[in-house]
């Protein structure tokens, strides 16, 4: 029987470019050549597209784009690696419905709200789950500093862009910069909690389900550098209550529904002496076999070759 082609999607024109090509790099090593043919396709910085050999199809974004159709079109599957704008926010899934190809991950729509963290918000509250009280900002906003505050770009991951601000006059600094990867911005209340995340998974044999929750311990602010420093720690199974649990995972779930996602999310969640509250949701999270989804089910006894695989076939069912 010849064996499915999947077209792994990596690189990005922004922040992420770098942790998608490794998280593309792993899944194609990582996907069981006995029944999956990996198609290497990668986003230059620049916006052009280049092939299984490392050659950009064309010299412009437009003209390679071409050429990255004319691949994609023999390919059974597309698994979208690219992370963060032009890519997590629905841009490839739409590229994926156009082409007639089938894909790994949310729909549009979902990547779009997913990947706005304020329209996550707005979403979240909806369905009664809390979110932290945040600020809305924009180039031509004002914002009154009641610190200490959490600040972030709207549509940005790895957490590209965030700053802790503990005093006044750090404040404005800390926008400007987040200005610099998105046009607005979010100035959040922080939270004093442990972080834990949640894993939704649309599994074809079994249906809908969660893995275990994991707690990240870190000294800090788990910001980009901690994320990629091997500083942080990873505690699966969470040490929580069996009440903690099955709240944490029905409000992933409710989350997971209300913004219409499909295939793999991760739920981030703060666990407060107040009870629980939504952080973000990544609708195409890192996917190395060291990221924290593979992790999380890893401790279930799914391996990552065979989330992978669940992945590829819910997709084509």
């Amino acid at each position: 029987m010849s064996s499915i082609r999947v077209a792994v999607i990596g690189g990005g024109q922004n922040c992420e470019h770098d942790v998608s090509v490794a998280s593309a790099a792993s899944v194609r090593q990582a996907l069981d050549p006995a029944r999956y043919e990996a198609v290497k396709l990668t986003i230059g910085r620049d916006g052009r597209w280049s092939g299984p050999d490392g050659q950009a199809f064309g010299t412009s974004a437009s003209s390679s784009l071409a050429g990255a159709l004319g691949v994609l079109a023999t390919c059974d599957v597309a698994l979208p690696l690219v992370h963060g704008p032009l890519g997590e926010d629905g841009a490839l899934a739409a590229l994926c419905e156009l082409a007639g190809v089938a894909y790994v991950g949310s729909p549009p729509r979902a990547g779009a709200l997913a990947m706005d963290k304020w329209a996550t918000k707005l979403v979240a509250e909806a369905v009664g789950v809390p979110t932290a009280k945040a600020a809305l900002v924009t180039a031509k906003s004002t914002v009154d500093y009641t610190g200490p505050v959490v600040v972030k770009p709207v549509a940005a991951g790895s957490s590209f862009g965030v700053a802790l601000v503990e005093r006044e006059e750090d404040l404005e600094p800390a926008v400007r910069r987040a200005l610099e990867l998105d046009d607005r911005v979010l100035v959040e209340e922080v939270l004093r909690g442990r972080e834990i995340d949640i894993a939704v998974l649309d599994d074809p044999d079994e249906g809908r389900r969660t893995g275990p929750p994991l707690e990240i311990r870190v000294a800090g602010l788990f910001d980009t550098e901690v994320k990629y420093d091997g500083s942080a720690e990873f505690v699966i199974p969470a040490p929580l209550a069996d009440t903690e649990v099955k709240a944490l995972e029905h409000a992933a779930l409710e989350v997971y529904e209300a913004l219409g996602c499909r295939g793999l999310a991760r739920v981030d969640f703060f666990l407060t002496e107040d009870g629980f509250v939504l952080n973000e949701v990544n609708t195409m999270p890192g996917m190395t076999a060291q990221s924290q989804v593979p992790k999380m089910f890893a401790a279930t006894g799914l391996s990552y070759a065979d989330l992978l695989d669940k992945l590829v076939r819910g997709a084509t069912r």
